[in-house]
């Protein structure tokens, strides 16, 4: 967040450092601050001795008032990035400040941004192995740059020594990835997964006085050390200042070489249909940003190939917990041999104990968890692998009961497979096919669509997102449900829930070996879920509006004590992005994303040179599905009119305006 108005600045300081006296105050706000702060008044000792000082105030809560969903009789908000919530501050003193916010965009895809040579760049463009463009030929003579439609995963960063012409104030850095493009112009031409994905890193010039933060430079990264990117969903910020991206939806090595889709995206890529190999893609990119507002990029193969959608490390910095966003995905940690070096390690999945998940209350008991130890490997030697090896080497695989007992049932992305492992195969299987390898050797694979991760360290705590609650995770389901790992619901909740990890140390993995983390998830429980409706309110919400739907990017801010919440729902007409505050668990709607679009690039920032931040971006506004019939007509004009014809999409954060000081008594 950030403010035009010092008293904001002063209060947005104080999430960061707690006392205030070291702060400094903007021109004209001394007096108004110090009888907020409670540091005011005159002494009526006549001695030359000072009185004792008054302490300071602390922080003592931070509430969200949340807005009122929009509605068709105000198609202007349905149609755009629409705020109307407010954030309040409240002091141990009783003072308080409240905050009208706004959210303000760095850009739209498709605009044309400063390149920091004094030139322009295509925001959200596309470049192939060879940094040269990428070109959409759909439309006779209008070829143009692709760009993207969907920014996803976002980083907000400070790098030490930076200097970049054209800054007035502090450098500092967003890292944004752009997931894919939805269609080409010709708005018939499929494009997901067919082009390679970009990720830029944004210099911002941050307002020392104000905090608010310009763009004054947009690089591309170059994505060839990393042969290119695969679909980069969430991400997250390391604790040792890097990007971490993702690659979802990791390519099936055992088809991609008849994938239309895959083949595609070797094409736009390397300019050849067959040579991008499905192996290189599934994995863990990680930027690094270099002073001049650079970046440089590295791919680690050792932290499994799964469908990545957020990597979230653990304040050891050497324990990851990863979403999947897949059906018939599972909970997967990372332990690294070094801290801040995920390069080598030890990959596990858990399998759930006893009853496990078989009810999506938040007062249902915690269910208890187990490690299966999958291998230890460094990233060298997993690319090696992934260089040569193919799938058939991995596995003996057949899609119908081969009524031998030298095989294993298996489900994948919902459906039934025979594996056989082949002789010494089994580091190439838990690296490269860690989907098959951990359900064939007995984990909890089950779980449909976990999403964003997040860790709350002060309580030891972890978040993880089930986007959706069905198929895999229900009963009797013909769509990957498995019998005997510990996932039985008796109905799907397509509105989906929030888990909630118990972390701890001393935990033995399968073979009764310690591991060597203090942060592994013990049990988890339902926090959060939403809410199905029997039939389609009067706008066309499939899933009651005033509670989550379809939980996709998650993040915890350890000062405002608040889990963040984007939605990727097909369920309600407006996304939004919420705030759960974990204390008084009150849920507070803060955004809505204009209709048909999806709440992307979250993230919570406590302090940035002592400012507070939370970035948001969108992505496809317009895609329209059933829910939206009743409010297509009126709105489709108005995002054709803000947004490229729907193939714009913004890249920003929110900000705030003090509205209102109440002074202690």
């Amino acid at each position: 967040m950030q403010t035009f108005h010092p008293d904001r600045r002063r209060l947005l300081q104080l999430l960061a450092s707690g006392p205030l006296l070291p702060l400094s105050v903007g021109a004209g706000s001394s007096a108004l601050l110090a009888g907020c702060l409670g540091g005011g008044g005159s002494s009526s000792s006549s001695s030359n001795t000072l009185p004792p000082a008054t302490p300071a105030p602390t922080l003592s809560r931070v509430r969200f008032t949340s807005m009122a969903a929009p509605t068709l009789a105000e198609p202007a908000r349905m149609a755009s990035t629409d705020v109307a919530s407010a954030m309040t501050v409240q002091f141990s003193d009783g003072s308080q400040l409240v905050n009208k916010l706004a959210y303000q965009p760095f850009f739209v895809t498709g605009d044309q941004v400063p390149d920091g040579k004094g030139g322009k760049v295509l925001a959200g463009g596309y470049y192939d192995i060879n940094n040269q463009p990428i070109l959409d030929t759909s439309v006779l003579g209008q070829t143009r740059l692709f760009f993207s439609d969907s920014p996803d995963g976002t980083s907000l960063l400070a790098v030490a020594g930076a200097k970049v012409p054209g800054v007035n104030g502090n450098p500092v850095f967003a890292v944004v990835q752009f997931e894919y493009t939805t269609w080409a112009q010709d708005g018939k031409t499929d494009m997901y997964g067919k082009l390679p994905s970009p990720i830029a890193v944004l210099t911002l010039d941050q307002d020392p006085k104000t905090g608010k933060l310009t763009l004054v430079k947009y690089h591309n990264v170059d994505t060839s050390p990393a042969q290119g990117l695969w679909i980069t969903c969430g991400a997250s910020l390391s604790p040792w200042g890097t990007h971490l991206s993702s690659e979802e939806y990791e390519p099936d090595a055992f088809g991609a070489a008849s994938s239309s889709q895959f083949k595609a995206f070797s094409k736009n890529l390397f300019g050849d249909e067959t040579r991008a190999k499905p192996y290189h893609y599934g994995h863990l990119p990680e930027v690094t940003v270099n002073p001049d507002g650079t970046g440089s990029i590295k791919k680690h193969y050792c932290m499994g190939r799964i469908s990545h959608e957020l990597v979230q490390v653990m304040p050891d910095q050497r324990t990851a917990l990863m979403g999947d966003d897949a059906t018939n995905g599972g909970l997967f940690c990372f332990v690294a041999d070094k801290e801040k070096d995920l390069s080598a390690g030890t990959l596990y999945v858990a399998k759930i104990e006893g009853t496990g998940l078989s009810a999506l209350d938040p007062q249902a008991p915690a269910f208890k968890l187990a490690w299966i130890r999958l291998g230890r490997a460094n990233s060298a030697e997993i690319k090696a692998l992934a260089d040569t090896v193919q799938a058939t080497d991995i596995f003996e695989r057949v899609t119908t009961d081969p009524n031998d007992a030298t095989f294993r049932k298996v489900f994948v992305g919902g459906k039934a497979e025979w594996l056989k492992l082949k002789p010494g195969m089994e580091k190439a299987a838990a690296f490269l096919e860690t989907h098959r390898y951990a359900a064939y050797v007995g984990g909890s694979l089950g779980f449909t669509k976990m999403e964003g991760t997040t860790v709350n360290a002060k309580d030891k705590l972890a978040y993880s997102a089930l986007q959706n609650c069905q198929d895999s995770m229900v009963v009797g389901s013909s769509k990957g449900y498995q019998a005997g790992i510990g996932i039985n619901l008796p109905a799907q909740l397509k509105a989906g829930a929030i888990l909630q990890h118990q972390l701890a140390g001393g935990l033995k993995d399968s073979d009764g070996v310690a591991i060597n983390s203090e942060w592994m998830p013990a049990n988890s429980k339902v926090l959060l879920s939403g809410e199905d409706l029997a039939a389609p309110d009067a706008l066309g919400n499939t899933a009651n509006p005033d509670k989550i739907a379809n939980p996709d990017n998650l993040k915890f801010s350890e000062k405002m004590r608040t889990l963040f919440i984007g939605e990727d729902s097909g369920q309600h007409v407006n996304n939004f992005l919420w705030a759960y505050n974990i204390d008084s668990k009150e849920l507070s709607r803060l955004m809505s994303i204009p209709a048909g679009g999806e709440s992307t690039g979250l993230h919570a920032v406590d302090e940035l040179n002592g400012w507070t931040y939370i970035m948001s971006n969108f992505q496809h506004a317009g895609d329209w599905g059933s829910i939206h019939n009743t409010v297509k007509g009126t709105l489709d004009p108005l995002i054709n009119a803000n947004y490229k014809n729907k193939f714009g999409a913004a890249v920003g954060y929110l900000t705030g305006e003090v509205t209102q000081i109440k002074l202690a008594k």
